[in-house]
């Protein structure tokens, strides 16, 4: 956790140092306290809804602790026939799954929540990009699986980093690829009356409650 024993006004429920760049990247300032949801508990259904299912259960542990704070929770996955590709185990699982997106079309789905307990809000949604690789040599998916970048990553790369060079064409949001959907998550605030303009680099908060002493993402 970066910022203990303090209430933040907005938390992201995430250790993932892509997700704290977008949001910091973006203006805003926030605390990061990780979600200890056990994603295994959480049933397989429908794609769109299994990530929207996640993303509540990870704002939902957090929140519950910090009723008056504004959290975010989010989870992605990689769909392709049918099938959705978490994050690969070791190097030869990420082989394999570059292997089955070479020259392809798939699609990455980041379900996000926000919670705000005693606000009574509770919302979620799916975001959708389509993502095409170009083809790929052998010696190609060889040399990317084993540099281990792949290998925290949903479906096995990472198009912010080295697996830039796999990806030919994004139809849709470049961030949610990433692991966060920015601009809609900035137009739920925006449209709920939280943030307002950017000034010196930072959203203004114009409605979140509390004080943040501590130290942030």
């Amino acid at each position: 956790m970066d910022a203990p024993n303090v209430i933040p006004r907005l938390i992201l429920a995430s250790a993932s140092p892509r997700r704290k760049a977008l949001l910091r990247e973006a203006g805003l300032s926030f605390a990061v306290i990780p979600s200890r949801v056990d994603e295994t508990r959480v049933p397989l259904c429908e794609p769109a809804a299994y990530v929207r299912r996640l993303a509540e259960a990870k704002a939902g542990s957090v929140s519950a602790g910090h009723p008056e704070s504004w959290v975010i929770g989010a989870d992605t996955v990689v769909k392709v026939d049918d099938a959705l590709l978490g994050k690969p185990a070791d190097r030869h699982a990420a082989r394999r799954m570059i292997e089955r997106l070479n020259g392809r079309s798939h699609d990455v789905l980041t379900g996000y929540a926000v919670q705000c307990r005693d606000q009574r809000v509770f919302f979620s949604d799916c975001v959708s990009t389509r993502v095409e690789f170009k083809q790929l040599t052998a010696a190609e998916i060889s040399w990317y699986a084993d540099t281990g970048e792949p290998l925290d990553k949903a479906g096995g790369y990472a198009i912010q980093g080295l697996g830039v060079f796999l990806v030919k064409r994004v139809d849709g949001s470049y961030t949610n690829v990433v692991g966060l959907p920015v601009c809609e998550i900035l137009a739920f605030f925006i449209d709920k009356g939280l943030i307002g303009p950017l000034q010196d680099g930072r959203w203004q908060r114009k409605m979140m409650r509390g004080e943040h002493h501590g130290a942030e993402a």
